[in-house]
């Protein structure tokens, strides 16, 4: 049997992923296990945004938003390369909300949460400021405010990876089978998903973060009784050709009142989302209808004189979020926000979570360690706040100068390959390129930025295993090659030894 761990996280979501970086930082033991990859559910299937929440200031969940606006501005900081910000235009609609609402709620939006990093909303005329270009002319007025993009994958990915450069064991394909108290212990069996093989842990507390999944686990807890519920609403976006020039995204009201992104993605597409439909389906079968696709294109064609066809959606995906069931009917107005539930007999805790959302993760983490802090009375204070997340120290936290540092170091890289390693990774790019004389140094070429020495790097130190966990997780790589190139990295992944550690 294995030693007493401190901690023993099931689920390897944002939400877990933070917890075990929050508790390794403090100098607990920890192991997370994870049944697939990081961030195969729910974490790499949101709208990619770190944002207060706009709409939420309709249900009146000001203290959601306002934490989630503070939050925003620490995760810009912690992680520049992965999180940058982004303007965003909301045409009005005067068939919908109010403007003097609308504005009022951009007023409250800006204010709540101290914003300093970000610009604040401004009033446009859509038919002579550009932003309006795009925009259908019966739009006259419009309004532009600050939100953040995210690497949402990655940013699990590098919460992992700072909790192992802490100490923490990070067990992907491991599934948890059960737990039970025994000797003031939790007694824990887990399996590798790739052989079968079990494991017995021991550890003084559990934390459940298995999101869509939080109440199969909670079954497989011997005695384990929780008194909250979930609820699942699934949320689906399509990907479209890019259709409109400038960085901006755009915010949309539908008829039903719901609001409707338009981000700009991976440079020449669209990321359109989201809808919400309660789910009572198994999450790991979730996918988009025809009649969302349809109710994200009504939404465009509602707006944009450009007018997109189903032919237009490239990609879709879909993702089950885990809502704490608050007994709203509606299910955009059931809360995002988070709650625990702690079931502890004989000091031996277990920790569920319900809820939450990307944006808010960091503050979750600590929020769950401060309820276990009666449990382990010498762990560390709180710190993540004040911390980069792997990748993130760049230099004087400028992007331009990182980048002017590569061009000095590495001449012969070009300079839209050097933006891309510098977007996605960081100061790891280093890790990535390390002592490259040139190009071909990098090793086989798969397409687009695509080159061997990525894909090296992500099986031996980001736990990828499978073409998908690189392609569509790690990368965005999968929306930029040609199906002959996806082949051909295949077919080099599937050789032996060539992306063995």
């Amino acid at each position: 049997m294995s030693d007493l761990l401190d901690l023993l996280v099931i689920g390897g979501g944002v939400n877990g992923a933070g917890i075990a970086r929050d508790a390794a930082g403090r100098g607990l033991s920890v192991m997370l296990v994870e049944k697939d990859d990081l961030a195969q559910g729910t974490s790499s299937r949101s709208g990619k945004l770190v944002h207060g929440g706009l709409r939420y200031l309709e249900y009146y969940e000001f203290r959601l938003v306002r934490e989630a606006l503070i939050e925003r501005e620490v995760l810009l900081a912690s992680a520049p390369h992965i999180i940058w910000p982004m303007r965003f235009v909301l045409p009005h609609s005067p068939s919908d909300r109010p403007a003097w609402l609308v504005r009022l709620g951009l007023f409250l939006y800006d204010h709540l949460g101290g914003r300093r990093r970000l610009p604040g909303t401004r009033t446009l005329d859509l038919r002579r400021d550009p932003e309006g270009q795009p925009i259908q002319r019966r739009y006259r007025r419009g309004f532009e405010y600050s939100d953040c993009w995210v690497d949402d994958a990655r940013l699990v990915v590098l919460n992992a990876m700072d909790a192992q450069a802490r100490g923490a064991s990070i067990q992907t394909r491991t599934a948890f089978i059960g737990a039970r108290r025994e000797n003031g212990v939790w007694i824990a069996e887990i399996a590798d998903t790739r052989n079968g093989i079990r494991r017995t842990i021991r550890a003084r507390a559990l934390v459940n973060t298995a999101g869509p999944w939080v109440t199969k686990v909670i079954g497989a807890v011997q005695d384990a009784h929780s008194t909250r519920k979930v609820r699942l609403v699934k949320g689906s976006h399509i990907v479209t050709p890019k259709f409109w020039d400038g960085p901006h995204a755009y915010l949309v009201q539908n008829h039903d009142k719901r609001v409707i992104f338009i981000n700009s993605y991976e440079g020449n597409h669209a990321l359109i989302g989201t809808t919400d439909i309660p789910y009572d389906g198994a999450p790991e079968d979730v996918a988009i209808s025809e009649e969302e696709i349809r109710y994200l294109l009504d939404a465009v064609n509602r707006y944009f004189k450009q007018k997109l066809r189903r032919s237009d959606v490239q990609h879709s995906f879909s993702g089950v979020r885990p809502l704490y069931d608050d007994g709203q009917g509606n299910p955009s107005a059931v809360t995002r926000d988070y709650v625990f539930d702690l079931d502890e007999r004989d000091n031996v805790p277990l920790l569920n979570v319900f809820g939450g959302k990307i944006t808010t993760f960091r503050k979750l983490s600590e929020h769950a360690m401060q309820k276990l802090a009666h449990v382990f009375p010498n762990m560390g204070k709180d710190w993540t706040a004040r911390s980069y997340l792997p990748g993130g120290n760049l230099p004087q936290g400028d992007m331009p100068t990182f980048l002017e540092y590569l061009a000095e170091r590495y001449p012969w890289l070009p300079r839209d390959l050097a933006h891309y390693y510098a977007r996605t990774y960081g100061t790891l790019t280093i890790k990535i390129l390390a002592d490259a004389q040139d190009l071909p140094s990098l090793g086989q070429h798969f397409g687009g930025h695509f080159f061997e020495a990525e894909a090296l790097y992500l099986t031996r130190r980001e736990w990828a295993e499978t073409v998908e966990d690189i392609l569509q997780r790690r990368t965005k790589h999968g929306l930029h090659l040609t199906a002959a190139e996806t082949d051909t990295f295949s077919r080099w992944f599937a050789q032996p030894r060539q992306h063995a550690a």
